[in-house]
C-alpha cells in the first residue's frame, strides 16, 4: 500500500473514533428493548422511559418497527397527542401526562417493536417489544373408529388432536394411560400441522400413529396443549378415547344365565364368548343325556335362548368359534346344563268316595330328578293339612267333602312344584244347616227366598209354592236354589217349604212368614257370612205416601212444649228452688254399673267344612247348628 492509502486508512479510523466519542445516533450499540406482554383483545400500555429525560416530555414521536422499517404512528406536542392515519389511528391514546401510549384491542398483528423518540433536549429513543398471547380453545380429539389390527406391520392412525385459535402456536403432548408418548421409529409417530387464521391466530392439528398390541384394547389416549400467558404457563387436556383393537381369539367358552339351579319354566340363556376382537362366528352343539346323540342348535349371535326351559333341554353344551380372518376354529369345554323338573303328579284314587263315619287314604305320586316333598292343602282355604305322600282321613263327616290338592315340590329348587286336585265325595242324604226359619215381611212385597243343600249324589231342590226358581251349583255336591215370590195371604198362611232329595234320602227347610205391623221397623234380611245359609230373603218395598201435615204438627207441638218447660225452670230459679251456684253444682252421671259399658259381637268366618274336617285328630265335633259366634264383653 502506498502512502496515500495509509493516510486514507488512518483518517477513516480517526473519523470512526470521533463518531463513537461524539455519540452519533445510530452508530452506538442499541440496548435490549423493554418487554410488554398482553393478551389478545386487552390494552397494551407502552411507557416511554427515555434515559436522560427529566420531567414531562413535551415532544415525542412514536414509531412502529416492522422488518427494520419505522412507521410514524403517533406524535406528542406539548402534552397533546395526535394519531397518524393507518391501522393504529383509532386505537391509540395518551396516559400518565403524555409519557404512556395506550394501544387498545390488541391483535396478534401488533406483536413487534414500538419506538418512542424525544427531540428535546436532544434526540433520544426508547424501544418496547410487545408480546401478544391467546389461550387456545379446549382441544378436540377424534379417534379412528375403524380400529387397528395387531397384525399390521406399519403404525396406524390412532387419533387426531386439534387446538384452535391460540397464539403463539401451542405445544402438544400425547398420552397413553397417563404416560407421555415419545416418537419412536416404526412404533410411535406424531405429525403436527399449523394453520394461520385470518385473525393471526394459530390452529394446531396433531396426528398420532402407532403400532398396537392386544394389551392396547382398553388403553386410554388423550392429548395435552401447553401454552403461555402473561400470568405464566398453562395447559388444557382433551377427553380420553379408546381405539378399537383387532386380534384373533385364543380361547372360547360358554356362560349360562341365570347361574345356579334351573327349573322348568325358567328363561335360560346360553352365551358363547371368546377372547378375540371381533368375536368369531359361533355355533352351539348339544349332546343328549339319554341318547348320547349330538344335535346342532341354531344361533345368530352366539346366544341360545331357552324359553321356557324344559327337561328335554338338559344335556352337554359346547361352543365352536370360527375366526373368519385366520380360518382358525376353536372349541370350548363341554358344560352340563340340568333343567330340574316335576311331572306326572297323580292322586289315587282319582275319584275318592266314602260314607260318613268311615276312613279314606289318599296317595300322591310324581316324577322328578330331585328328592320330593308332598303337601296336602284344602282347596277352599289353601291351608296345609298334612305333609307326606299318604293323607289319611278318619271319621269322615259331610264337611270333609270337597277339593283337596296335592303339591309335589323340590325343597332344593325354590319355586319348583306341581299340583293335582282331587274331589272327595261323602255319600249321604241331603244336608241343610237349619230346618225352620221365620221371616218378618209385609204384604204385597216381592221376596227372594234361598235354599242351599249338599250331599252325594248331588241333591235336587223343589218348592211347595209357585214362583220363579233359579239354581246354581256351589260345587260338585252343593246346589243353591232361589225362589222369587210375591207375599200373599195364602203364602203367609202356609209358609214356603224347600225340599232337597237324592237317592239316599230327603231333607226339608220350612220358611215361616210373619206380617210385621206398620209401627215396627224391620231390616231387609240378607245372606249371612257363610255360604250354607238355608233360607234368606230380599224384600222389594213398595213406595208408601208420606204425610207432610203430620210432620209439621209434630214439630209445632215440640216447640211449644220446650217453651213451657223453659218458663217453668226460669220461675223456680228466681224463687231460689234451683241451686245453680258453685256449691250447688251437681254432676248428672249414669249409675256406676252402667259407665263404660260396651258389648262387641265377633262372628267367626270359618266354614263349616273346616270345623268338621279331621275330627278324629283335631278335637271335639261342633254341633251342626253352631255357627261359631263368639261374644267378647269389654265392660272392664
Amino acid at each position: 500500500m502506498g502512502l496515500p492509502g495509509l493516510l486514507c486508512a488512518l483518517m477513516l479510523v480517526v473519523g470512526y473514533c470521533s463518531r463513537r466519542a461524539a455519540g452519533v445516533p445510530g452508530e452506538v450499540e442499541q440496548p435490549e428493548p423493554e418487554l410488554v406482554e398482553v393478551e389478545v383483545g386487552h390494552t397494551a400500555l407502552l411507557k416511554c422511559s427515555l434515559p436522560h429525560a427529566q420531567g414531562n416530555i413535551s415532544h415525542l414521536d412514536w414509531f412502529s418497527v416492522h422488518k427494520e422499517k419505522q412507521t410514524l404512528i403517533f406524535q406528542v406536542h406539548k402534552g397533546q397527542g395526535q394519531s397518524k392515519p393507518g391501522e393504529y389511528q383509532h386505537r391509540l391514546s395518551l396516559q400518565d401526562r403524555g409519557t404512556t401510549l395506550a394501544l387498545t384491542h390488541v391483535t396478534p398483528h401488533d406483536e413487534h417493536i414500538f419506538l418512542c423518540q424525544g427531540k428535546r433536549p436532544r434526540s433520544q429513543e426508547y424501544r418496547i417489544q410487545l408480546r401478544v398471547y391467546k389461550a387456545p380453545e379446549e382441544p378436540s380429539i377424534q379417534v379412528n373408529d375403524l380400529g387397528l389390527s395387531v397384525n399390521s406391520a406399519e403404525p396406524g392412525e390412532i387419533a387426531i388432536c386439534v387446538g384452535r385459535n391460540g397464539y403463539p402456536l401451542p405445544q402438544v403432548t400425547w398420552y397413553k394411560n397417563s404416560h407421555p408418548l415419545i416418537e419412536e421409529k416404526n412404533r410411535v409417530q406424531i405429525q403436527n400441522y399449523q394453520i394461520v387464521e385470518s385473525s393471526g391466530l394459530y390452529t394446531l392439528r396433531s396426528v398420532l400413529s402407532a403400532q398396537v398390541t392386544k394389551e392396547d384394547k382398553d388403553a386410554q389416549f388423550y392429548c395435552e396443549l401447553n401454552y403461555r400467558l402473561p400470568s405464566g404457563n398453562h395447559m388444557k387436556e382433551s377427553q380420553e378415547v379408546t381405539v378399537p383393537v383387532f386380534y384373533p381369539a385364543e380361547k372360547v367358552w360358554l356362560e349360562v344365565e341365570p347361574a345356579g339351579m334351573l327349573k322348568e319354566g325358567d328363561r335360560v340363556e346360553i352365551k358363547c364368548l371368546a377372547d378375540g376382537n371381533p368375536q368369531p362366528h359361533f355355533s352351539i352343539s348339544k349332546q343328549n343325556f339319554s341318547t348320547r346323540e349330538t344335535e346342532e342348535e341354531t344361533t345368530d349371535d352366539g346366544t341360545l335362548v331357552l324359553e321356557p326351559a324344559q327337561k328335554e333341554h338338559s344335556g352337554l353344551y359346547q361352543c365352536q368359534g370360527l375366526d373368519l380372518e385366520t380360518t382358525v376354529s376353536l372349541m370350548s369345554d363341554p358344560q352340563e346344563l340340568l333343567v330340574n323338573y316335576v311331572s306326572d303328579v297323580q292322586v289315587t284314587p282319582e275319584a275318592p268316595e266314602s260314607q260318613e263315619g268311615s276312613s279314606l287314604n289318599l296317595t300322591c305320586t310324581a316324577e322328578s330328578n330331585q328328592p320330593l316333598e308332598f303337601h296336602w292343602l284344602r282347596e277352599k282355604t289353601g291351608h296345609v293339612l298334612h305333609k307326606g305322600q299318604v293323607f289319611q282321613l278318619h271319621h269322615l263327616t259331610r264337611e270333609a267333602a270337597g277339593g283337596y290338592r296335592c303339591v309335589a315340590l323340590v325343597p332344593s329348587v325354590p319355586g319348583l312344584n306341581r299340583t293335582q286336585l282331587v274331589n272327595v265325595a261323602i255319600s249321604g242324604s241331603p244336608w241343610m244347616t237349619v230346618n225352620t226359619r221365620k221371616l218378618w215381611v209385609k204384604e204385597n212385597l216381592v221376596l227372594n227366598l234361598s235354599c242351599e243343600a249338599s250331599g252325594h249324589p248331588r241333591p235336587t231342590i223343589s218348592w211347595n209354592v209357585n214362583g220363579t226358581v233359579s239354581e246354581q251349583d256351589q260345587d260338585e255336591q252343593s246346589v243353591l236354589s232361589v225362589l222369587t215370590v210375591l207375599v200373599t195371604p195364602e203364602l203367609l198362611e202356609t209358609g214356603a217349604k224347600c225340599e232337597a232329595s237324592n237317592a239316599l234320602g230327603k231333607n226339608t227347610t220350612i220358611i215361616f212368614l210373619e206380617l210385621v205391623s206398620n209401627r215396627t221397623t224391620i231390616g231387609t234380611p240378607t245372606v249371612g257370612p257363610h255360604t250354607r245359609a238355608n233360607s234368606t230373603s230380599t224384600e222389594k218395598k213398595l213406595p208408601e205416601p208420606e204425610s207432610k201435615g203430620v210432620v209439621i204438627v209434630a214439630v209445632t207441638v215440640c216447640v211449644l212444649v220446650l217453651a213451657v218447660l223453659g218458663a217453668v225452670l226460669y220461675f223456680f230459679y228466681k224463687k231460689g228452688k234451683l241451686p245453680c251456684g258453685r256449691s250447688g253444682k251437681q254432676e248428672i252421671t249414669l249409675p256406676p254399673s252402667r259407665k263404660s259399658e260396651f258389648v262387641v259381637e265377633v262372628k267367626s268366618d270359618k266354614l263349616p267344612e273346616e270345623m268338621g274336617l279331621l275330627q278324629g285328630s283335631s278335637g271335639d265335633k261342633r254341633a251342626p247348628g253352631d255357627q261359631g259366634e263368639k261374644y267378647i264383653d269389654l265392660r272392664h
